[in-house]
């Protein structure tokens, strides 16, 4: 069995290396599956670096995401040899794996892998966190990095319930490929005053942020909000902790919350897990719906794959895929 590996945490370029493994043997509560698709999140590439939530366990194989085939039943025969099946797991960049048989979600008819694989992770936060944010409809929100995966899913479910969605972006060529998706405006960081845009467009600033940036650019995001406001952090992708304003938290009377998509699931009573899900999945079934990718590779290009993953102003998902 193929599956990138590596022995000691760093940039993945330098210590992910392709190895043959042994076929895992699943146990009594497991399904062993062969994994068609997964998809490279910003997590990922935390977690290969050593800056995630949770530690490797060295050597490890990355990825959080895929979907796949079952090829071996759990003992209790829950989940049928031949069922397309999502998940999540630590080690997904491999060709096989075994998940517990309740872990897995079995991949609505006509859902196709390249977006199976990135069912879970992006879409179900973007939910979740317009769930936690108690946002009403024409109120406002601003996303930093509009143009990732979940920037793109979040415009998307926003402007479905009625909310006014404003943006950030580091390149002209995404300001109208949001636009198109529903973004009321659109930022340029790199060449527009994030707190004058804001003032002069949202008639009294931001009531909710969701930052995956921090760094300087949260704390600006921050600055945008206005009384009450609340900015709800997911990720870190300056690799920088946000400057937090103290006075500005005090008079303006606002909150920063944190969220991780694992606690909040874990979290949801049955019946709204269940609800979330089929939310999710009948978003993404839907024709209007955008999912963008930007290119596939096998296991063995990953340097190919990972290389185009950093290209400035990539606009899309970039897949594993099997051979």
């Amino acid at each position: 069995m193929k599956e990138l590996i590596f022995e000691q945490t760093g940039t993945p370029q330098e210590v992910l290396q392709v190895k043959e493994s042994p076929m895992p043997t699943p146990r009594p509560h497991e399904v062993l599956i062969r994994v068609t698709a997964r998809n490279i999140n910003p997590s990922d590439i935390m977690f290969i670096k050593g800056m995630y939530g949770i530690t490797p366990k060295l050597p490890s194989s990355a990825g959080f995401e895929a979907c796949g085939v079952v090829e071996k039943s759990d003992q209790a025969s829950s989940v049928k040899e031949g069922t397309r099946v999502m998940f999540t797991a630590i080690g997904t960049w491999r060709e096989y794996i075994c998940v517990p048989a309740a872990m897995v979600i079995p991949v609505p008819s006509g859902m196709p892998d390249e977006v199976a694989c990135q069912a879970f992770v992006n879409p179900m936060t973007a939910y979740g966190m317009i769930e936690e944010s108690g946002l009403k409809e024409n109120e406002w929100l601003l996303i930093t990095a509009g143009a990732s995966a979940f920037g793109k899913f979040a415009i998307q479910m926003a402007k479905a319930k009625g909310i006014k969605v404003a943006a950030t972006v580091r390149h002209d060529a995404q300001k109208q490929m949001l636009a198109d998706l529903g973004a009321d405006l659109v930022i340029n960081t790199e060449k527009e005053k994030l707190s004058k845009v804001i003032q002069e467009n949202t008639d009294g600033g931001i009531h909710v942020v969701f930052d995956a940036v921090g760094g300087i650019l949260g704390a600006k995001a921050l600055a945008s909000l206005r009384p009450k406001g609340k900015l709800l952090s997911f990720g870190a992708l300056a690799l920088e902790n946000m400057p937090v304003n103290s006075g500005l938290l005090i008079f303006r009377n606002l909150k920063i919350e944190g969220f991780w998509l694992s606690t909040w699931i874990e979290e949801l009573a049955t019946e709204k897990r269940k609800s979330a899900f089929q939310t999710v999945f009948g978003f993404l079934m839907k024709e209007q719906s955008k999912i963008d990718i930007a290119g596939k590779f096998t296991l063995d290009d990953f340097k190919k794959a990972l290389d185009t993953y950093e290209t400035p102003g990539r606009n899309g998902k970039i897949l594993f895929v099997s051979e």
